[in-house]
């Protein structure tokens, strides 16, 4: 099978590229930059396109001759940004349906379900989104599933909880502090920080999806990836310093204080939106993925963590 990974040189695409190959598939790896995919892949034997699916030919150049595509585009955290989002999908799935592509993948999060009804949050509970951020996801996911429905492609809306791992970068809420940790410094995290809280560990995700793609039962359905148990933002950071050999220098951005900083800085601004994924948490039920797959892919938190550091380690010293 030949898969178009759209956004590969996001983490989630840079872990799934090896194992979608260990599985024996041809593999194109899309982004608009052909220096990152280079970047990001030059020691594997991948197929690099360079593409802007923002616009009808390259959503094009993305999918021809390709029977899978796996959608991980993340665009830049603003809301105008994410504005783009249906339409992109829109453009995509055409592509796809248009160029004979049999299925998709699509990578979303627990925006589109909004402030949790039920604890933990299954795939039945209501997407009804309380954020701009979230209307604009849930629009995104709406156009994979129509097409599902409409059988042009089969398709997976796949939900994944906050992440960290190698790679994730400052889209990962706990990046600034694997930073502070590894350099003795004081690590911002934002608050409540003592909710439950729950994250997904990016290699994790590459496995599940492997293992998806190579099913013929899975398709035409929405399923959540829940984290590897329920912690918090508290404990995962202690952790992080721990591992560093570090004591715990915390400092806990409540959302009186996003509010406030969103005043000067712009990254808190958008973030202040999102503030009840803090108080009021999601956590996923993955139930539904454990009935189809048996066991899934989950790395202890302890053990993550530990492999995270050692990957900002390296990254130090390069």
């Amino acid at each position: 099978m030949k898969v178009s990974i759209v956004g590969a040189a996001g983490a989630i695409g840079r872990a799934t590229v090896p194992e979608l190959l260990k599985g024996g598939h041809e593999i194109r790896v899309v982004g608009r930059s052909l220096q990152k995919l280079r970047a990001a892949f030059e020691k594997e034997k991948v197929e690099m396109v360079a593409a802007d699916i923002a616009s009808a030919e390259g959503a094009a150049a993305a999918v021809e001759g390709c029977d899978l595509i796996l959608y991980t585009l993340g665009l830049p955290y603003s809301k105008k940004s994410f504005a783009a989002y249906p339409g992109m999908m829109k453009l995509m799935v055409e592509a796809a349906h248009e160029a004979g592509a049999r299925r998709l993948i699509h990578i979303s999060n627990v925006y589109p379900y909004g402030k949790p009804l039920t604890q933990p949050v299954t795939e039945q509970h209501p997407r009804s989104p309380c954020s701009v951020k979230g209307k604009w996801r849930k629009e995104q996911e709406d156009i994979v599933m129509a097409a599902s429905a409409r059988r042009d492609l089969e398709t997976i809306v796949l939900r994944f909880p906050d992440f960290y791992g190698p790679h994730t970068g400052q889209n990962s809420m706990l990046h600034g502090v694997f930073e502070a940790a590894l350099h003795g410094k004081r690590g911002d995290i934002l608050g409540p920080a003592d909710k439950p809280h729950e994250f997904l560990y990016v290699p994790d995700a590459g496995r599940l999806i492997a293992a998806l793609a190579s099913r013929d039962d899975v398709w035409g359905e929405e399923y959540n990836f829940a984290g590897a148990g329920v912690t918090s933002m508290r404990q995962m950071a202690e952790e992080v310093f721990d591992a560093f050999g570090q004591p715990p220098k915390l400092r806990v951005a409540g959302p009186g204080m996003v509010r406030f900083l969103g005043l000067f800085m712009p990254i808190m601004r958008e973030l202040s939106e999102m503030s009840y994924l803090f108080t009021d948490p999601v956590i996923l039920d993955d139930s539904k993925l454990v009935q189809r797959l048996g066991e899934l892919p989950k790395t202890s938190y302890k053990s993550g963590i530990l492999a995270t550091s050692e990957f900002y380690r390296r990254q130090s010293r390069e």
